[in-house]
């Protein structure tokens, strides 16, 4: 199977484009163990703790994200100028244990997958 990257760049609960993606790269890690979550642009919010998606009524699939470890994906990337730009400090992303890039090095990365999905 080809080396899949994932690209997140929209924020949560705003439509469903994160719970979607989530759901393909559950699906897709079943056919392959070369994946890597890239997450950029508003893509950053999906990882901030403290979400509370109940009081919009939506469904809590943040969680989910803690359990792509035990599916053997461990390479998870955040750009350090989204997250600049947002005000965040990485610390605060724990929804999965990921490694901050300078985006010419995350596009670096990137170039490293043969098929890119974006969410």
């Amino acid at each position: 199977m080809k080396r899949v990257a994932f690209i997140f760049s929209k924020a949560p609960h705003g439509s469903s484009a994160g719970r979607e993606g989530l759901d393909a790269v559950m699906a897709i890690s079943a056919l392959s163990e070369e994946i890597a979550l890239f997450f950029v642009s508003d893509g950053v919010l999906q990882l901030l703790d403290g979400q509370q998606p109940e009081k919009v009524l939506a469904r809590n699939y943040i969680a989910t994200f803690g359990v792509l470890p035990l599916y053997d994906l461990e390479n998870f990337y955040v750009c350090s100028a989204a997250l600049a730009e947002r005000g965040i400090d990485a610390a605060r992303l724990k929804a999965l244990p990921v490694e901050v890039l300078t985006p010419s090095a995350l596009r670096a990365e990137l170039e490293n997958y043969d098929r890119i999905i974006s969410f």
